[in-house]
């Protein structure tokens, strides 16, 4: 039975070249989304001692961009890549030791793993949470689970990939998959990995290339075949016309090559065509360039309150009451001198215009204009010494974020803002009025709104 559905899924596009062609885009895609993912993760979880550029402005908003668009890319190849890799799922016997067991399981951990991440990264976009697990931790767990299941799998396909590396090596003279039995992969055509086998369907061949129908269909199958032209408009033969030479007909083994070749290509285009697809018509939250193409983003950009999309508004967070009251005042606590200061006295302290970008985790982003109070003036109203670590509190009563810790080098950034204007406007509420911080090359999680307490903890 095995066997018999390991032969009807044959198919040109289901070979060791197909698996290595695509596992390479994989493996690049996994390695940018780690790298950029574990620099989003120690943004917002510094280790002691971790210090971050904050220039230039827009390097989250890069770089968190790219860990989405690689992450939704990753969609449509991983799809290519287990259609490439469909017969050696029902391969016979299913389990040929210890050591193939422990490699089909580590095999199904990398799958496993690899989809739910990109399945749950995909609906943190949208922020969408139907799982009853912290997505934060467990995308973070499952990124080192795949790295680590990925460079085990490279380890144990090493063989396979080095021989089927580049085209050349893979296919004959006429196009056709060379299945070398030396390299041990699963992926040998039965057909052709059988004895006997490489008969048959030349054979099937060199009676399917003589008959083709008439119209559209006759001609992309003669094209297919490399078939010479004829007259579709005769419908009976030509008893006085001269047969081909045997020359100049197609050989089986050409005409079953140029098939092969047109399969391949037509999948390779379509799944060219789903990963440019997806990515152009997402990227656009993130990207100028590819704004108007922003089809199936989860934002869109310049729309919202202050011309920017919101995330999380003020009645989410709770503090429709207290971050509208009159009586609302700032208060900074430094080593020594603890002062409050309302809105006006924000105002008298001089404000400042920044062009900064608010970059969220869930992938979009937009460079907007600020005006505020730098951070290092209210720090040095408290006489506090440069160097210092700062701690943001906000109105919000609940959530991970409304305690946030500032390192040194975003304090003293001149660019760093207790913002309370957003394009030209009065800080809207849901974008965190009365007072909100903006940083260069921060997350949006970072940026804290509705601010109550800025103090200097170290």
């Amino acid at each position: 039975m095995l066997l018999d559905a390991r032969s009807a899924m044959a198919s040109p596009n289901r070979n060791a070249r197909s698996a290595v062609v695509f596992g390479r885009l994989l493996g690049v895609a996994f390695v940018i989304c780690f790298g950029t993912g574990l620099y989003s993760y120690f943004l917002q979880q510094p280790l002691p001692g971790m210090r971050f550029p904050t220039q230039p402005a827009q390097l989250y908003q890069f770089t968190q961009g790219v860990h989405i668009t690689a992450g939704i890319a990753i969609i449509p190849l991983l799809l290519a890549k287990l259609n490439a890799v469909m017969p050696a799922l029902v391969q016979t016997p299913p389990v040929r030791g210890v050591l193939h067991l422990l490699e089909r399981l580590s095999i199904a951990v990398l799958v496993a793993s690899a989809i739910v991440q990109v399945v749950t990264g995909l609906l943190n976009t949208y922020q969408w949470y139907p799982w009853p697990f912290p997505f934060k931790q467990v995308h973070n767990a499952l990124a080192y689970v795949i790295i680590g299941s990925l460079i085990l799998h490279i380890g144990v396909k090493l063989r396979v990939i080095g021989r089927y590396w580049r085209a050349r090596d893979s296919y004959d003279e006429h196009g056709r998959f060379i299945a070398d039995a030396a390299v041990g992969s699963e992926l040998l055509p039965p057909a052709l990995a059988s004895e006997g086998s490489d008969s048959a369907p030349d054979a099937a061949v060199a009676q399917t290339v003589t008959s083709y129908p008439r119209g559209v269909t006759g001609r992309v199958l003669r094209w297919v075949d490399g078939a010479p032209a004829s007259d579709s408009r005769s419908t009976a033969p030509d008893t006085d016309a001269p047969e081909p030479s045997r020359a100049s007909r197609p050989t089986p083994e050409a005409t079953a090559g140029r098939r092969e070749r047109v399969a391949r290509r037509g999948f390779l285009a379509g799944v060219t065509a789903a990963t440019v697809g997806v990515v152009v018509l997402t990227a656009g939250q993130s990207s100028k360039l590819a704004e108007p193409f922003n089809v199936f983003g989860a934002r869109q950009r310049h729309r919202g309150p202050n011309d920017l999309p919101v995330n999380r508004t003020a009645r989410a967070a709770g503090v429709l009451a207290t971050a509208t009251a009159a009586d609302w005042v700032l208060t900074v606590v430094g080593p020594d001198v603890t002062r409050t200061f309302s809105r006006a006295e924000l105002v008298a302290l001089g404000t400042t215009e920044a062009e900064l970008p608010i970059s969220c985790v869930e992938g979009w982003s937009q460079v907007a204009t600020w005006k505020g109070v730098r951070m290092r003036d209210l720090l040095g109203s408290v006489r506090a010494v440069p160097g210092s670590h700062v701690r943001v509190t906000s109105l919000e009563r609940h959530g991970g974020y409304r305690v946030m810790d500032m390192g040194p080098e975003y304090a003293e950034d001149p660019t760093t803002l207790l913002a309370l204007e957003l394009n030209g406007e009065k800080l809207d509420l849901d974008h965190g009025f009365p007072a909100r911080i903006i940083a260069p090359g921060r997350p949006g999680v970072l940026q804290t709104k509705w601010i109550e307490k800025i103090e200097v903890i170290a």
